[in-house]
């Protein structure tokens, strides 16, 4: 471990930073170091505008994702190196405002029927059922599950913030079937990492990725899957069945309302509630026949 990074790790571990960030913000200094194939506290605003750009050009990396990128090197040089950081020299990429795509009812059930073993159908099951991200399903501990309130604690979600969420009775029972089928009884982790379940450390969110794709591919789905995907169908399909959106807010966890109030962009209730101006016109006779 190289001065550096030893310097760096501690900043983001002395505020608390998740695992996932801290991993992601190590891997982009070290990138960008040796892009240049130089010592990272030797390099410039310079340096950062081209590598911002190669990025977007070469990479084709989406600007949410080089919005990280340079977050990261923002912290290792405001942070680590205690240097100033100029907005205007390294101004943060525009952000599209993309709507994700959402799966209908029947097309989650295909998906869960879909998978291709019991674990797989679980970890779907948990994710439409609760809404958690994919990270804070696989730390989920078996101290978790409450059944007697119907509740389930998420906790250092995003931001390290605790909450509760529904314990579906259909889920619990799901979670009881997968219990009993484990040849070990774990003492920690809902979902325990190895081959046969039997780990001391709780599966990867590779894991998820991976149950995710291929009941998608089984299922024939046509729409972009991914584990987000059932976080967004969790929202949606409560707004439609009549959930306000600030308890949408607190089950996903979301610190602003606007976060919450892209659903009603989704929402087949809201986006019904109003008929096209076309219907109200008066239109008579067939269409003209095209010669």
């Amino acid at each position: 471990m190289t001065h550096l990074r030893k310097m760096m790790l501690e900043e983001l571990q002395r505020r608390k930073y998740s695992e996932n960030t801290t991993r992601c913000y190590i891997r982009t200094v070290e990138d960008f170091a040796r892009r240049f194939n130089c010592s990272p506290d030797r390099l410039g605003p310079r340096h950062i505008r081209e590598y911002q750009a190669e990025l977007f050009e070469k990479r084709k990396l989406s600007a949410g994702s080089v919005a990280v990128r340079l977050a990261a090197l923002r912290f290792f040089y405001c942070k680590t190196l205690k240097k100033g950081w100029s907005i205007a020299e390294s101004p943060y990429p525009k952000k599209g405002h993309r709507l994700p795509a959402i799966l209908s009812q029947e097309e989650v059930a295909r998906l869960i029927q879909a998978a291709g073993t019991s674990f797989y159908r679980t970890l779907l099951m948990t994710l439409y059922a609760t809404g958690v991200r994919r990270a804070e399903l696989t730390h989920l501990k078996v101290s978790d599950i409450d059944s007697q309130r119907m509740v389930i604690h998420v906790q250092g979600g995003k931001g390290r913030k605790d909450r509760d969420v529904m314990l579906s009775p259909k889920l619990l029972e799901a979670l009881r079937e997968h219990w009993r089928g484990l040849p070990r009884k774990p003492s920690v982790w809902l979902f325990p990492g190895n081959r046969w379940h039997t780990g001391d450390t709780p599966i990867t969110t590779k894991v998820v990725w991976n149950a995710c794709q291929e009941a998608a591919q089984l299922a024939g789905l046509q729409k972009d899957v991914h584990p987000h995907t059932l976080r967004h169908c969790f929202a949606t399909h409560l707004l439609e069945d009549g959930a306000d959106l600030r308890t949408i807010q607190m089950l996903l966890g979301h610190n602003d309302l606007k976060e919450t109030a892209r659903y009603l962009h989704l929402s087949q209730r809201h986006l019904h509630a109003a008929s096209s101006p076309l219907d109200s016109l008066p239109l008579e006779g067939p269409p003209p026949q095209d010669e």
